[in-house]
């Protein structure tokens, strides 16, 4: 729908603003590089004392997926909802999150096959990143896992991990979120 009044040079475009919100979202959109390592029970255990303790921040996740080639999730993180797809890879790969309504949520979830994933990400800050704890509730209770995302490959491969990381596991299948929704128990 358009209109112009007589001293127009152009067409007053009624969906300009549209076209701007879609482009300023897709170039929101882009690639995750991130970096994945187990942590210890006992440092698990001490930074959930500081989330009690009020000196650090932690968000309740819940996630499931609807396809894991590719990978569609759906995640509700405390009541902020999301459907996510992410492209292949490893230490990179794309990833577009939508925001998604409480009952759209809830429609999708109970569509996603597998696992219901839940866990506790604990916020912790170290150097200019912040580390995302993340401590897995039952069946996947044993998982204690730090992610760290970084602006470059290079940037990733160059990053100094503190010592409380145990193994790194960035590049092993097994501790793909999307992965661990299929395991069998």
């Amino acid at each position: 729908h358009e209109k112009a009044g007589y001293f127009d040079l152009g067409p007053v475009d009624l969906g300009e603003n549209a076209r701007r919100d879609m482009v300023l979202t897709l170039e929101d959109m882009g690639f995750e590089i991130e970096r994945k390592f187990l942590v210890s029970d006992e440092t698990a255990e001490k930074y959930l004392q500081m989330v009690s303790e009020g000196k650090l921040k932690s968000h309740e996740i819940e996630q499931a997926y609807l396809t894991t080639d590719p990978v569609i999730r759906v995640r509700r993180s405390d009541d902020e909802y999301y459907m996510t797809y992410k492209g292949k890879g490893l230490l990179k790969r794309e990833e577009y999150n939508l925001l998604l309504t409480k009952e759209s949520y809830e429609t999708l979830l109970s569509k996603a096959d597998g696992n219901i994933i839940k866990k506790t990400r604990i916020l912790i800050p170290f150097d200019k990143y912040t580390v995302e704890l993340d401590i897995f509730k039952k069946p996947f209770d044993y998982i204690k896992m730090a992610e760290v995302e970084f602006e470059s490959d290079e940037e990733a491969m160059s990053f100094n991990k503190p010592d409380w990381f145990l193994e790194e596991v960035t590049n092993n299948r097994e501790y793909h979120n999307s992965v661990m929704s299929r395991k069998v128990f």
